[in-house]
């Protein structure tokens, strides 16, 4: 029996299913690896073969478009011309060739496919192009040779990630320059990873890399899977970005999208030659109606052939470190899981599930860690699909972290809805730790799924048009700033102090960055001014922001000094929802939270371990934009109980102000 049917017996009416599922994905990679002759990486090598390369005496092409009649090779080389020495030739199983002197091409030229069909033709973008790039006056996109003279050699060689824990930074390379236009790679990398080096963070988690039409799709509308989007800059400046960021000790997790793809014919792969289901579905399963985009038909070969080639180009041309799938709810039933509460395990084994896009998904997770044992993968997935990050040995999916996107929903839900007094820590506690013990997540208060347009960071939704006026420390704040400060420190503690995996913060939102994302649009007059970041908040002594900014990183400090953090019980010493009152402790940390809007309370009693306690963090300290309510100088020692002293437990009284929170190591 698997693992995971013996790890919750809940799951022992699907077995079949489970077992089912485990059995083709075995199935899927013997068939496809001729019964183990070769290595899943070695299948998954279509990079290698596909698209342009240059060989020691010749260029060579070849291209997938088994519906096609005729292929030219036009570009700025021939005036983009379609001629008979730039014609592909047919080499079986629906591939083409051409090979062409190496005088013919150059370095930075620019092409396309002319590609025919019966009764069509069109112009269109390689499907393994490996760069592309746009033309700002027609807006048209073009592939590009990328062969430089002098390619960017990686200096930092075999990093491994620091996974203890797994704190990442979130970013976008376009939105993190403070001015009013698209930021570069080398901005990022000379502006920005010193930040997060000093933040504390260990890895950062790039959006939008591969190539998409449209800036404002935040990168998930993808048109070229193996090219960086060349908007911010070169693929060797990505590189780059990536070897520094690796020198200190940062690990880079991309945003990978293979949930689906762009709709686009001119520079994506709909009707790339000509045909509809090349690779993706036919019929009502060619589009994804909620996203206006293509399904991929992941029980094709050539359509896993592709996807996992993809892992492996990312992996060993740039050096990635792992992966966050997006959308992987949406690929792992047919219906894409919409319209479905998933409240009980029926909902995951009724028949919808997608056995292709499972199976695909699996393979994916055995081939990046076969290249690389250390590689992070991530799911980012909602309805809660027991054993996505379970090894696939134990009948799992094989992802080492699935997103806890249960987490900032409830936190903008009790926001939204409930009154402070509200606010139960019997709730807040569950939500944090409810989740499967054999699956290690991703716990984050907010991502930039809860800072886009139409929506609100939580630093906006607690303050509001406050910060526009009240952020100054030369000024009185009002209590809607108090608040925001307040909450916004003690959310974050609370989601962070709880993690059994991983951390994850969006770029800016460390110190409170204000009001919400939205890209450039007719709709917005083509502004940046939401589509970017201001720095120098954070950095202006005379704002709050700052205080947000330095509570942050102390918070991360005070989680580092305990060895295997995320793998620490989390102890659950007291909570009561009258009090508002909740602490619990992890390895040698005590955390204590009073979310009583209006309520301190003096020699609060809580039993724990006996012995001498020091205050290491307080969300109150005039530092932090607190009000110094508590004496953090004082050591607070156990008092004896008779009734717990065999449990060598002692009752610690504290001063817990209301709405504060408070971290405490034992000593002694």
């Amino acid at each position: 029996m698997l693992k995971i049917l013996k790890n919750d017996v809940w799951l022992k009416p699907y077995e079949s299913a489970i077992q089912g599922r485990y059995d083709y994905v075995k199935y899927k990679e013997a068939c496809i690896t001729n019964e183990g002759q070769k290595s899943l990486s070695e299948f998954a090598s279509g990079h290698l073969y596909f698209g342009l390369h240059k060989e020691k005496d010749a260029w060579v092409f070849r291209e997938w478009a088994p519906n096609a009649t005729k292929i030219y090779l036009i570009g700025t080389f021939n005036d983009w011309q379609r001629t008979d020495d730039y014609a592909l030739s047919k080499i079986g199983y629906g591939n083409w060739e051409i090979r062409l002197p190496l005088d013919k091409i150059k370095h930075e030229d620019l092409f396309k496919l002319h590609m025919c069909w019966d009764g069509g033709y069109a112009e269109r973008i390689p499907a393994w192009a490996d760069r592309v790039v746009q033309d700002w006056e027609t807006n048209i996109f073009s592939a590009q040779v990328w062969t430089p003279d002098q390619p960017y050699k990686f200096k930092k060689n075999n990093f491994k990630p620091s996974t203890d824990p797994l704190l990442i930074y979130e970013c976008h390379i376009g939105m993190a320059t403070e001015e009013n236009k698209v930021g570069t790679y080398n901005e990022f990398r000379q502006n920005v990873l010193s930040r997060i080096k000093a933040d504390g963070y260990n890895a950062i988690q790039i959006m939008a890399i591969q190539e998409h039409p449209y800036y404002g799709s935040f990168g998930y509308h993808v048109s070229s899977f193996f090219a960086p989007s060349s908007r911010f800059g070169t693929p060797d400046e990505l590189k780059q970005l990536i070897d520094e960021a690796h020198q200190m000790g940062i690990a880079v997790i991309m945003d990978i999208v293979h949930s689906h793809a762009v709709k686009n014919e001119a520079e994506g792969l709909g009707r790339f030659d000509g045909s509809y289901d090349l690779y993706f579905h036919s019929g009502e399963r060619r589009e994804h109606s909620l996203w206006d985009s293509l399904v991929f038909d992941y029980g094709k070969d050539e359509v896993l052939h592709f996807l996992l080639s993809n892992c492996r180009y990312w992996l060993e041309e740039f050096n990635f470190d792992g992966f966050r799938f997006d959308g992987v709810t949406s690929m792992l039933y047919m219906n894409h899981g919409l319209g479905t509460t998933f409240t009980c395990y029926e909902d995951y084994y009724n028949g919808n599930e997608d056995g292709d896009a499972i199976c695909y998904l699996t393979l994916a997770n055995k081939l990046i860690h076969e290249i690389k044992p250390k590689a992070i993968t991530i799911a980012e997935e909602v309805s809660g699909m027991p054993g996505l990050a379970t090894a696939i040995k134990d009948g799992g999916y094989g992802f080492d972290y699935r997103m806890a996107m249960n987490i900032p929903d409830y936190w903008i839900k009790i926001i939204k809805e409930k009154r402070d007094e509200e606010w139960h820590p019997t709730g807040i506690f569950w939500e944090l730790t409810n989740r499967r013990e054999d699956e290690k997540t991703i716990s984050y208060a907010e991502s930039h799924d809860q800072a886009l347009v139409g929506d609100k960071t939580i630093i906006f939704r607690l303050i509001d048009a406050d910060m526009y006026w009240h952020m100054s420390k030369l000024s009185d704040g009002t209590c809607a700033v108090d608040r925001g400060m307040a909450l916004h420190k003690m959310i974050r503690l609370a989601t962070l102090s709880t993690i059994n995996g991983g951390y994850l913060n969006f770029m800016g939102n460390e110190f409170g960055h204000p009001e919400w994302i939205d890209f450039p649009r007719e709709g917005n007059g083509w502004s940046y001014q939401h589509a970017r970041r201001q720095w120098h908040l954070a950095d202006d002594c005379n704002l709050r922001y700052q205080c947000l900014g330095d509570f942050d990183k102390a918070m991360i400090d005070t989680i580092k000094t305990v060895k295997n953090f995320q793998k620490s019980d989390v102890l659950r010493l007291w909570d009561n929802d009258q009090d508002q009152v909740l602490a619990y402790m992890r390895g040698d940390l005590v955390f204590v939270f009073n979310f009583s809007p209006n309520q301190s309370y003096t020699d609060y009693g809580i039993l724990v371990p006996e012995g001498k306690y020091d205050v290491v963090l307080n969300t109150d300290n005039p530092t932090y934009g607190g009000n110094g309510l508590i004496d953090e100088t004082v050591s607070h020692l156990t008092l004896y109980d008779g009734v717990y002293k065999k449990d060598g437990k002692g009752w610690l009284e504290l001063y817990i102000p209301a709405r504060t929170a408070m971290v405490l190591r034992k000593v002694d």
